[in-house]
């Protein structure tokens, strides 16, 4: 264990992990300093506050005055290629993540998620299982409370659910959760890592860590180094995973445990994510009545294939966390009928014309914006009919007088929102209120 009092200690990165990573340092007594490369009005305002407390804050700087720390915790938002971070190795200043600090504090088991979809879903279905069952379990991590604010109260908990990013797995040392779930990889973060070698090294460290005493639930098939813990697969494809969707049941071995349709959850990667949760809750010995209540009671977290409003026969979906190629296709495929889609936002590296077969004839008109919306109608042309707009409620607009009854108009985006929005939130709640003030005759057909 780290001795924090008194400890010279530097956060890097002011958002709500940094924020928690650095409560928690000066809760024991460690000389905090908290760093930021924004010059926004609100980090100013987190950085007076700091001050005020009695720790150090510097932003608006791409580097520290100096480097004279005995510690440094990096936040999952701060690229390891910053120039802070080069300072701070260079200076051999030992430095891991808020992941690791909130692990290394925590007094409860931690089960951890990881994959490239479903995590968040994923992460609240296996909590809200421990809860059907009686258990004191809380969902956190990368879903939005940090693991560094579970840690003060986890002594009182039975299980700390974490969901956890590549980003936060990257600086990782010794954090070893007890269940580590890998739901699935593909494509993303490409503006990040070099390739998807380099993005699967870094979701694979889930495991890194874990022994023979732990379990490892992952998608068969998925390509991944010789484990220590137990495995356990699933899959909604293939029926020889040992957690298997068939002919439309959710299995466990030969037992039939559950109908997906009797849940709220649909399409194949729902099925996936209530089948890893489902594996989890085997492993623990929780009831299959707690798992049945749990997955019945579910219903899908905001911005995940929500149905925003039926009209007229049309459908309206908010995919807006839909930041990756394949999340975006697999909301195409689960669409009732034909799809007007809109998409587009910043560009991370993707590749689109690789989505071309799986929109073909099931996508009838494709709405562009933001940064990829050029690249995005030249990797679809001459399959897809696309259109570019300047804004989502042009998108919106332009939706519904293209839509017919039977078909889904469907917000998503394949892209990170940072071009255009603060987060996939503020994207998904706009959209909702672009459909919503849909005037009368646009919403007849």
């Amino acid at each position: 264990m780290i001795a924090w009092t008194g400890t010279k200690t530097v956060v890097l990165g002011m958002g709500r992990s940094g924020q928690a990573a650095a409560e928690w340092l000066f809760a024991q007594k460690a000389e905090v300093t908290v760093f930021d490369e924004s010059k926004s009005a609100g980090v100013k305002d987190l950085a007076r506050r700091w001050e005020a407390r009695g720790a150090l804050a510097v932003i608006g700087q791409e580097k520290l005055p100096h480097a004279r720390f005995a510690r440094a915790i990096l936040s999952p938002g701060i690229d390891p290629k910053r120039p802070v971070v080069g300072q701070l190795r260079s200076a051999k200043v030992p430095m891991f993540g808020e992941l690791e600090l909130g692990a290394r504090a925590c007094l409860c088991p931690i089960l951890a998620i990881t994959g490239t979809n479903g995590k968040s879903t994923t992460t609240e279905l296996i909590a809200a299982i421990l809860q059907a069952a009686g258990k004191k379990a809380v969902a956190c991590g990368n879903l939005g409370q940090p693991l560094c604010e579970v840690a003060p109260f986890s002594g009182g908990l039975d299980y700390a659910v974490a969901e956890v990013s590549s980003f936060q797995l990257e600086t990782i040392e010794t954090f070893r959760p007890r269940i580590a779930v890998h739901l699935n990889l593909t494509p993303d973060h490409l503006d990040r890592y070099a390739d998807v070698k380099a993005y699967a090294a870094a979701k694979n460290r889930i495991f890194e860590n874990q022994t023979s005493e732990d379990v490892a639930v992952i998608q068969q098939g998925l390509s991944l180094p010789k484990l220590a813990a137990r495995t356990v697969t699933f899959s909604a494809t293939d029926g020889s995973a040992d957690y298997a969707l068939r002919d439309g049941w959710l299995c466990a071995g030969a037992d039939r445990v559950m109908r997906q349709d009797e849940t709220k959850l649909r399409g194949p990667h729902n099925a996936e994510n209530l089948l890893a949760a489902l594996a989890v809750a085997d492993a623990e010995k929780i009831s299959r009545e707690a798992v049945k209540k749990a997955c019945l009671d579910y219903r899908p977290l905001p911005h995940r294939c929500e149905v925003v409003a039926i009209r007229d026969g049309v459908t309206w979906i908010n995919d807006s966390k839909a930041t990756n190629p394949d999340a975006m296709e697999r909301a195409v495929s689960g669409a009732e009928g034909t799809v007007i889609l809109i998409a587009g936002g910043k560009d991370k590296g993707f590749d689109f014309s690789v989505s071309r077969n799986q929109l073909a004839g099931k996508v009838r008109g494709a709405l562009l914006l933001g940064e990829m919306a050029v690249k995005m109608e030249k990797a679809w042309s001459g399959v897809v009919p696309c259109r570019r707009v300047e804004s989502l409620e042009e998108a919106v607009e332009r939706a519904a007088q293209m839509a017919v009854t039977g078909e889904t108009v469907l917000l998503s985006p394949g892209c990170s929102s940072y071009d255009m929005f603060k987060n996939f939130e503020e994207r998904g709640e706009k959209y909702r209120q672009c459909v919503n003030a849909l005037p009368e005759e646009k919403k007849k057909k």
